[in-house]
C-alpha cells in the first residue's frame, strides 16, 4: 500500500481526483503539496450532488481530504 505522501509526489502535474470530508469530489491537475498534504489543483471541477462546476485553481485544506485517486 502507498502512502499519502508518495502517493502525491507521484501524482504531480497529473490528474487526481479527491474526495472531501463534506462529500464533494475535486478532480484537477495536483501542481503542489506540503508535509499536511494541503494541496493546490489546477483545471479543478467540483462535483457535488451529481453538479459539476469549474472552479479553476484552488487549495486544498489536507484536513478535509478523505481519499485521493490517481486519475489515468
Amino acid at each position: 500500500m502507498a502512502t499519502p505522501l508518495n502517493l502525491l509526489d507521484k501524482s504531480i502535474e497529473k490528474q487526481v481526483s479527491i474526495k472531501l470530508k463534506d462529500g464533494r469530489i475535486m478532480e484537477g491537475k495536483l501542481m503542489g503539496y506540503d508535509e499536511y498534504m494541503n494541496m493546490v489543483l489546477e483545471g479543478t471541477e467540483e462535483e457535488n450532488n451529481g453538479e459539476r462546476r469549474r472552479l479553476g485553481t484552488v487549495i486544498l485544506r489536507g484536513n478535509n481530504v478523505v481519499s485521493i485517486t490517481p486519475r489515468t
